[in-house]
């Protein structure tokens, strides 16, 4: 083995024996998707997600109408009291123009919550906690390249947290208002060479006229320290609405606390067909501290 490879090996020993700290020297963001990642942001950091959309949904069978607008989801993020732990507040805020064509033209314009939640998500297991998990071959360089059965155990959260909707929301079902429940379980897998799979399966809006369930299926490789590309799939299936959602895109590492995205929405339905593209970004504010181990000291 020459003296570059040796030298690369033993910094990834480095991280790995340290890679149970859920902070990272670089933002984590869960954009550009929409599904949630296993991990916090790490205590004493707080930070914000911000989306911008298109709206363009168009309905053909039986009730022919069309829908253009904008929409807005956001996030933020607060990692508090252990590295396991994080807080969250989330929702997307839609302003359109619905458009129902029969004998007369209707415009009817709508702007309110899609959903608005508050909650908290806390990692249960997490198998790079273990240095063994991570360890890499300091004797073999393709070894460390090459798949890992390990890598097939996920890392797991669960979320708990309430929905609130506003009364007569024209995004929800009829006769909802207040406070519902909102519970998840995120798992998170990473791969070699920059692979990451992330599933969330989700119960919303629960004991409600549009309690719902949903999964979502995450994709990302990493391209190299700036560059992330995703596909993701999202199932929705409730009494009020049923969809099939994919998405593609990419972000753009700017720095180690802020990050740019974009992401192209589409389904394979008309009823009705949605169409959106969103550009969105992402600020970390730092004032993480590492906690001292016991055999370490000050300087």
């Amino acid at each position: 083995m020459n003296q570059s490879k040796f030298f690369v090996l033993f910094v990834l020993f480095a991280i790995a024996t340290k890679g149970y700290c859920q902070y990272t020297d670089v933002i984590n963001s869960n954009r550009p998707g929409v599904s949630r990642s296993a991990y916090s942001v790490g205590t004493n950091v707080a930070q914000i997600e911000l989306g911008v959309y298109s709206v363009d949904e168009k309905r053909t069978p039986a009730i022919t109408y069309e829908a253009s607008g904008f929409g807005i989801d956001f996030a933020t993020r607060f990692g508090l009291l252990f590295e396991e732990l994080e807080l969250n507040i989330e929702g997307t805020y839609q302003n359109d123009i619905k458009k129902i064509v029969s004998s007369t033209t209707q415009d009817d314009k709508r702007a309110n919550f899609k959903f608005l939640a508050i909650g908290a998500k806390y990692l249960i297991f997490d198998p790079y906690k273990n240095p063994e998990h991570t360890k890499p071959n300091l004797y073999s360089w393709k070894a460390n390249q090459g798949f890992k059965w390990k890598s097939l155990i996920p890392a797991v959260s669960v979320y708990v947290g309430a929905n609130y909707d506003t009364k007569d929301n024209p995004y929800t079902a009829a006769a909802i208002e207040g406070f519902s429940p909102k519970v998840m379980i995120a798992t998170q897998n990473n791969f070699s060479g920059g692979w990451v799979f992330v599933l969330n399966l989700i119960k919303d809006r629960i004991g409600t006229n549009q309690s719902d369930f949903q999964y979502i299926l995450t994709l990302t490789h990493a391209l190299n320290p700036k560059w992330v590309v995703f596909a993701e799939t999202q199932g929705i299936y409730s009494d009020f609405y049923a969809d099939n959602l994919f998405r593609f895109g990419g972000a753009h590492l700017w720095g180690k606390d802020f990050q740019l995205d974009t992401a192209l929405t589409f389904n394979a339905k008309d009823t009705p067909s949605v169409l959106n593209i969103t550009f969105g970004a992402s600020y970390r504010f730092d004032f993480h501290k590492d906690k001292l181990n016991k055999n370490d000291s000050f300087k």
